[in-house]
């Protein structure tokens, strides 16, 4: 039975149109997996089925009003809440209905009560008891513990403020609470950023064993082929279903898409025959007739939009050679805010090493690489960098001063002597072109937003990397770019990542990160 239904859907984000006139059906229990190209709509698409944006034209209609749990990873939470205050949060009618089951004791306990009365409370309260053992109530710390668990949220700390949390700690307690909450359809953006593998590998046994709907976006190719059994592709203004798995839909969609690409052709060389003949006979009387007919078929004529333009993206990080086997020495350093996370680190790394730093998230990977750069003080041992170090740093939070500036603004504020065609050509490389480094950063997808960042770090010679979580948001060209482009790189790397293909072709070495 069909669970969503969208009719002639159309939007038109910053005048590039993302959908014209597209059609999808939902079947109750589907498990969907949302791709296309960074920029080419997915999270414009979820934001709209989710109610969140409303799209320009075109219906789209949810069957039976499911209740619906939306994981957006750029959403705030309440900051003041502990880990487990917000992880219960979602059964705040529970609890309500706990309280009142305990005044109507109380009110039962009172002398003197009219037996009538008394009875009602009864009935009253062991309704409540009937619905709260029916929702498992009374097992729901258990609960909430085997979820938040799976997912690494214990290594957070329950009693953690989640002011104290990084980004990638948010985004693991959001999940977690969609998870508890079970709502009829859940809808994923990006779930698998800032999971460790172990965590990954529990969340898509998890869903595997999902009941119900859910429709989720994420560039993890190996997540989607274990989780989904259609893919719904975002392309060409159009979105379209397969069924299947993502490495099922690969060889179904490289087959469209060459037949797509064909059909564009056959009809543009159509329409400029057609344009031709109309422009040569419509001022003759004798065949004035004829071109006015041809234009009616060509203005009835449903027109196939061009495929779309994949930017393919090219990173490189030019090198300041430095030999030597002390780049970065870190001797019994202590990270953390007020209280150390982890036991002393110490590490020695030569002008050629690539690290992979690897641990369950919350642990500290972030804390230590941040403690490195400078932007947190240590809490003691301490670190040197080579006097002639040239340190590249790319964060794992997507943060710019200027979210309304535009990617060419952006780059002339960093680097005023480049011209605006050397800033143009560079961002161009990196795959942001055209109406792409003229509109708002903010605007931008977060894997547009990641290479503007990637082709930043690219403008200055270094010698060592410091990077956070850099494939969070690319699609899988960009991916590729930049992993060529590391294991090119003839310096130093530090490198926090969860994806462990990435990271074990990028890097030599591997540092556990343990508490």
């Amino acid at each position: 039975m069909s669970i969503l239904e969208i009719k002639n859907l159309s939007h038109i984000f910053d005048a590039k149109p993302l959908f014209e006139n597209a059609n999808l059906s939902i079947n109750n229990g589907e498990h969907i997996g949302i791709v296309g190209l960074n920029g080419a709509g997915k999270s414009t698409f979820m934001n709209i089925i989710a109610g969140i944006l409303n799209q320009d034209s075109g219906e789209v209609r949810w069957t039976g009003n499911p209740r619906r749990g939306y994981l957006d990873q750029h959403a705030d939470i309440d900051r003041s809440l502990t880990v487990m205050e917000y992880l219960k949060s979602g059964f705040a009618g529970l609890y309500e209905l706990e309280s009142k089951m305990e005044s109507l004791y109380a009110e039962m306990s009172e002398p003197g009560a009219d037996e009538n009365a008394l009875e009602q409370k009864i009935n009253k309260a062991n309704n409540i008891l009937d619905t709260l053992t029916r929702e498992g109530f009374f097992d729901l710390d258990a609960t909430i513990r085997k979820v938040a668990n799976g997912l690494g949220v214990n290594n957070l700390g329950y009693d953690t403020p989640v002011a104290n949390l990084s980004g990638g700690g948010r985004a693991k307690l959001m999940l977690s609470k969609l998870l508890l909450e079970k709502p009829d359809v859940m809808l994923l953006d990006e779930p698998t950023n800032f999971l460790d593998a172990e965590h990954v590998a529990w969340l898509a046994e998890y869903l595997n064993g999902f009941e119900k709907t859910f429709m989720l976006i994420s560039h993890d190719t190996d997540f989607l082929d274990k989780t989904c059994k259609f893919i719904v592709s975002i392309e060409n203004g159009g979105i379209r279903k397969y069924g299947g798995n993502y490495s099922q839909y690969i060889v179904q969609a490289e087959q469209n898409a060459k037949q797509y690409g064909e059909s564009y052709e056959r009809q543009q060389r159509e329409i400029e025959r057609m344009e031709d003949y109309i422009a040569r006979n419509k001022a003759r009387a004798a065949t004035a007739g004829m071109a006015a007919s041809r234009q009616k078929m060509l203005d009835r004529m449903e027109i196939i939009n061009k495929p779309s333009v994949i930017y393919d993206a090219e990173f490189s990080f030019p090198l300041i050679a430095v030999h030597t086997r002390d780049m970065l020495r870190v001797d019994n350093l202590k990270i953390g805010y007020g209280e150390p996370l982890l036991p002393p680190v110490s590490l020695r790394l030569s002008s050629e090493a690539k690290l992979w730093i690897r641990g369950t998230n919350g642990i500290g990977k972030t804390t230590l690489i941040k403690t490195l750069t400078g932007l947190l003080r240590p809490l003691g041992g301490g670190f040197a960098f080579h006097p002639a170090a040239a340190i590249g740093y790319l964060e794992q939070d997507l943060l710019i001063d200027e979210p309304n500036n535009n990617a060419v603004g952006y780059f002339c504020n960093l680097f005023p002597k480049m011209n605006i065609k050397n800033v143009r050509a560079a961002l161009a490389k990196a795959g942001i072109k055209n109406t792409l480094a003229t509109k708002a950063v903010s605007d931008l997808s977060g894997g547009e937003q990641v290479r503007i960042f990637l082709c930043a770090l690219g403008q200055k010679q270094t010698n060592i990397l410091l990077l956070d979580e850099p494939t969070n948001h690319l699609d899988v060209r960009a991916k590729a770019a930049l992993k060529a482009a590391l294991i090119a790189y003839g310096g130093c790397i530090v490198l926090v990542s969860h994806e462990k293909d990435f990271a074990a072709d990028v890097c030599t070495d591997v540092f556990d990160v343990k508490a």
